[in-house]
């Protein structure tokens, strides 16, 4: 009986990393899926948006196109890790099981 705890055990347990895989595609998944619906709508445009986008970039200067463009590294990060990946060096990509990782705060706080 006990052997059968433990081989049920370990089959638990490979079941469990199987599941962190799994979700972990999946939100990986959804996410390209969304930018790629991103990119669609915006190249196949929606009316009037054109109209507003070229407005917008017309408004816009070369500073605070810098200026997004750095922020928007930080900006992805971050929404990166409030959808519940790491963004740390130690397990970057991986799926947070266990709530906030302090890696990923001190680095979204520099």
């Amino acid at each position: 009986m006990e052997s059968q705890m433990g081989e049920a055990q370990t089959e638990l347990g490979a079941l469990k990393l199987e599941v962190k895989k799994l979700l972990e595609e999946n939100q990986r998944l959804t996410t390209e899926n969304e930018q790629l619906r991103r990119v669609l709508k915006r190249e196949t445009g929606e009316p009037g948006s054109d109209l507003v986008a070229g407005k917008e970039a017309e408004a816009a200067s070369e500073e605070e196109r810098k200026a997004d463009v750095i922020g928007e590294g930080h900006d992805n990060l971050a929404r990166l890790y409030h959808e519940g990946f790491h963004i740390c060096n130690v397990y970057y990509g991986h799926l947070r099981t266990e709530g906030d990782c302090l890696f990923c705060l001190s680095f979204l706080n520099k």
